[in-house]
């Protein structure tokens, strides 16, 4: 209310201030100067953050599905527990896939003996051949029957491989650790190979990602100021923080590990990605947070308490103290581009970047607006809280981007 209460007078008298002026005049009454505290403009290195929407996903999800069909004899796991690389999630009914690979073993004992049988008699026939005891033809049907011997063995061992292996996907593991997820499937169910073969998930949440997007001309503006050398880029690039959508910040921290080379055209961000460390799983696959992209610098900056900063139908504006014609202090209005918002130290806790509007040295009233009757009024330094100048800047995290 007193922000809008000291709005709604500084406008009334953005349109009776020529009235007020040209009444004291002819009365030969003059204005009492108005108490105001300023602030000397000293450009500075700001830090600042870029913040956008995130979505946690975790580093590695996996479909765990049957590659057998089977019933589901057993699931040996706890919904949403922690579960180990190799551990065993299900149990399909096996009978009738060790009776397969019996069938298979015994298949291969058969063709191995056909093989030495036949191995037997190319050695019995061979000795005869050279003897012109038997005909070449018969050496070479023997030959022929030893070859076709050793095929056979080869099927059956491919047969006695490929059951062993349906055998072990009837025991069914996790490939990683991770969380699992709600079963799909219940004891005594039926699964098939196929779309239907889906019986739970395992996500690997430490570290886990956060999936965001820049629009695209945030994503150009920002590489155009840091070609103009208007934006300083930490080394190693950003490091990212995290806060819920209520503002509350986590205590989970990372890096970026992923920027796409185009735009979605269906949205019009481009895609990024970071990598949280996430010791206690407190972050969860699917939760939306807020991301904040830290560690940048806004290379001499001007930066202005947010309070200081008032609007108009024009815009932004803040009230500079300056000389008039007369040599008097005035408050002169003077219309302000801000940028992002900034944490500083002292008086710039709340900071605000102004691109432009302002230069070094100008004395910017930073309390005491509502005592400004119209522009162009006496002003003097005494305001009720004492001026502060700019102060250096800090490595604090600043609060976000103010736009």
């Amino acid at each position: 209310m007193k922000f809008l209460a000291r709005i709604a007078g500084v406008g009334a008298f953005l349109l009776l201030g020529a009235c007020g002026q040209q009444g004291t005049a002819e009365s030969g009454e003059e204005q009492a100067p108005a108490q105001v505290a300023t602030m000397t403009i000293q450009p500075q290195d700001a830090p600042v953050s870029f913040e956008y929407t995130g979505q946690i996903s975790g580093s590695n999800e996996v479909e765990i599905r049957a590659r057998v069909t089977g019933i589901i004899d057993q699931r040996r796991y706890e919904e949403g527990q922690t579960v180990k690389a190799g551990q065993t999630l299900f149990q399909l009914d096996d009978a009738m896939f060790k009776a397969q690979a019996a069938q298979a073993e015994a298949a291969l004992a058969s063709t191995k003996a056909q093989l030495q049988k036949a191995e037997r008699d190319y050695a019995r026939i061979a000795p005869l051949t050279s003897k012109d005891l038997l005909s070449r033809s018969e050496r070479d049907n023997a030959a022929s029957t030893v070859d076709i011997a050793k095929a056979a063995v080869m099927q059956a061992e491919a047969s006695l491989q490929s059951a062993r292996i349906n055998l072990g996907y009837t025991t069914i593991k996790s490939p990683i650790d991770g969380v699992a997820g709600r079963a799909q499937q219940r004891e005594g169910s039926l699964v098939e190979t196929g779309s239907d073969s889906l019986l739970t998930t395992v996500a690997q949440t430490d570290p886990a990602y956060v999936d965001f997007g820049m629009a695209e001309n945030d994503y150009q503006n920002l590489r155009q100021a840091i070609a103009a050398n208007k934006l300083a880029m930490p080394d190693g690039g950003f490091s990212v923080a995290l806060q819920t959508p209520t503002g509350a910040p986590l205590a989970q921290t990372g890096k970026m590990n992923f920027q796409d080379y185009k735009v979605n055209q269906r949205t019009g961000n481009v895609a990024m990605r970071a990598t949280i460390a996430n010791p206690n799983h407190r972050l969860l696959p699917g939760q939306f947070v807020h991301v904040l992209l830290q560690g940048a610098k806004r290379p001499n900056a001007i930066v202005l308490p947010q309070r200081a900063v008032l609007d108009n139908q024009q815009g932004k504006y803040v009230y500079v103290m300056a000389k008039n014609e007369q040599g008097v202090n005035v408050a002169q209005p003077r219309p302000v581009e801000p940028g992002e918002w900034v944490k500083m130290d002292g008086d710039l806790a709340n900071g605000w970047i102004i691109k432009s509007g302002l230069k070094a040295g100008d004395q910017v009233i930073v309390d005491g607006m509502a005592r400004i009757f119209f522009p162009g009024m006496p002003v003097q330094e005494g305001a009720p809280e004492a001026a502060q100048s700019a102060a250096p800047a800090t490595d604090a995290p600043p609060t976000g981007n103010g736009g």
